[in-house]
């Protein structure tokens, strides 16, 4: 099965999980987003994207944003803006070197959930669909390859008490962070493009 490795296969066997593991291929495994993904991700706020160089060196990043951030506009497309950010561009330049990438989408205020989608991913700097979320410089695409929930038992119950002031929205002006400020990075940062 596409979905192990000998690695999974290994502790599978010395934990006697095999069996379950591809119970859980062979049921919640899926390829394509459905109508429920869809709303589940555009319903949230951030998710957790984990690159990887051309080395295989991971990196993990929180991608935040107000709700739809992400958007699964197609069964085989999930698509997410990057916003202005440190200038270091570990994530988008990953995936540039290496277009393997995992998404993790977590829901923490009432009914805990999670969704996990691995996919590939293209960076794209001048993608038509940015034009559809405010203060993009770059629109990532995500084709998926498995997609399937997790159990949401370990994930705390916690509230969003205020959305971030930074998060680029229509008819509001921009607030920087106040990092971009300080003595050591001043004479560095970039203007803002418009």
């Amino acid at each position: 099965m596409a979905m192990y490795h000998q690695g999974n296969r290994d502790l599978q066997d010395a934990f006697g999980t095999r069996a379950l593991a591809d119970r859980m291929e062979q049921r919640i495994r899926r390829p394509a987003f459905t109508e429920d993904d869809a709303a589940f991700v555009a319903s949230l706020p951030f998710f957790f994207l984990a690159t990887a160089d051309a080395e295989g060196r991971p990196d993990c990043s929180f991608k935040g944003g107000d709700p739809g951030l992400a958007r699964v506009i197609a069964p085989d497309l999930l698509v997410f803006p990057d916003y202005d950010g440190n200038g270091m561009f570990k994530s988008l330049g990953n995936i540039r070197a290496n277009p393997h990438v995992g998404l993790l989408f977590i829901a923490v205020e009432d009914k805990p959930r999670r969704l996990r989608v691995n996919g590939t991913a293209v960076v794209a700097l001048d993608d038509p669909l940015m034009a559809g979320f405010e203060g993009a410089q770059a629109l990532v695409r995500v084709t998926p390859v498995d997609i399937f929930p997790n159990c949401p038992r370990n994930i705390p119950r916690m509230r969003v008490v205020e959305a971030s002031p930074t998060v680029p929205r229509c008819g509001v002006d921009r607030v920087e962070p106040a990092w971009k400020t300080y003595e050591m990075f001043a004479d560095v940062v970039p203007p803002r493009k418009a």
